[in-house]
């Protein structure tokens, strides 16, 4: 059994990898950490694990005991808890957040193992792509394989309210949302950043903009992502193209059919979808934000870590009604 702590477990992402891990046949939850709710039972908190556990919180944390600890902090907290805390050299992280997505000064891997599976199995640390970033780079990945990205790309992607965490905020209070619609942070998201990382990565270049525009969906869970890449290839080429990148993928699926957002909800599924139209390519993408853009993922590299089944413990059902 894969021995594991949570740190800020009491959010949105904090629950929902609890739930993956009480029904993963090789996990076990040693500690989940949050110290505003030490002592309290996870179930009072997350209450969709009423029956499921009698786990309770706790206020402090001991890695003498674990082999993986899951980072699910806020953006920022993570290098700063690391620069506080010793966490033993033999105990693997997992971060959540987007402290370590850049390359740079560290020995990250970027967890997308649809790119990076030989690394992910030989690392010691995964830094766990974001959830826009996730859609979007499953999006065009392929293209940049086809070395298709040589002009500017237009993506619009829309996310539910989970996307914006736990902790109640003016975009995210139910009588603003339902019913609503709104942008934020046109052109300068922070996902672009890791976005163009990967893409360089895969074709080598990447002299064009992503030009990104967020939605604020009035739904709970799930993004839904389109792209525009002006190509003269061949629709027929370009699935071809996209079937056989994702052929090995465990979770990623080129449909033939148009997508809809339903399909990978509650799933750890991404579905990617290509039309064409004269010399521009649609790209559509989809998954759910708190599993494939976050836990789900974030367990599928646990997996790969530690030599599982890639799909343990996320096979799981999509809310299609």
């Amino acid at each position: 059994m894969v021995k594991i702590g949570i740190l800020g477990a009491a959010g949105y992402t904090g629950g929902e990898l609890i739930r993956l891990l009480l029904n993963h046949p090789e996990a076990e939850i040693v500690f989940a950490n949050s110290e505003s709710n030490a002592g309290n039972l996870v179930s009072d908190v997350h209450e969709g694990l009423v029956g499921d556990c009698d786990l309770r919180f706790t206020g402090d944390y001991d890695f003498s005991n674990v082999d993986v600890v899951f980072f699910c902090f806020g953006h920022g907290k993570s290098e700063a808890f690391l620069k506080e805390h010793d966490i033993p050299e033999r105990v693997k992280i997992i971060d959540l957040a987007q402290d370590f997505r850049i390359q740079g000064d560290h020995d990250y891997v970027y967890g997308l193992p649809e790119i990076n599976k030989n690394e992910i199995i030989q690392a010691q640390h995964i830094a766990n792509p974001g959830c826009f970033a996730t859609a979007i780079q499953l999006a065009l990945l392929p293209a940049a394989h086809l070395n298709l990205l040589k002009e500017d790309v237009s993506v619009n992607a829309i996310t539910g309210s989970t996307g914006a965490g736990q902790k109640p905020g003016a975009t995210t209070h139910f009588s603003w949302r339902t019913d609503n619609l709104s942008i934020y942070k046109p052109f300068q998201h922070q996902h672009i950043a890791e976005i163009r990382q990967s893409l360089r990565q895969v074709q080598g270049y990447l002299d064009a903009d992503i030009d990104f525009i967020p939605y604020r969906g009035n739904f709970a869970r799930g993004i839904f992502c389109t792209a525009v890449v002006k190509t003269p290839a061949p629709i027929e080429d370009i699935i071809e193209a996209y079937k056989d990148f994702y052929a090995d993928a465990a979770f990623t699926h080129y449909s033939d059919q148009p997508i809809d957002l339903k399909q990978v909800v509650n799933t750890n599924k991404a579905l990617v979808h290509c039309e064409k139209y004269g010399n521009k390519l649609l790209i559509t993408s989809c998954i759910d934000n708190l599993l494939k853009g976050a836990v789900g993922q974030a367990v599928q590299n646990m997996n790969l870590l530690f030599g599982l089944d890639e799909t343990a413990g996320l096979k799981l059902k999509a809310s299609a009604f």
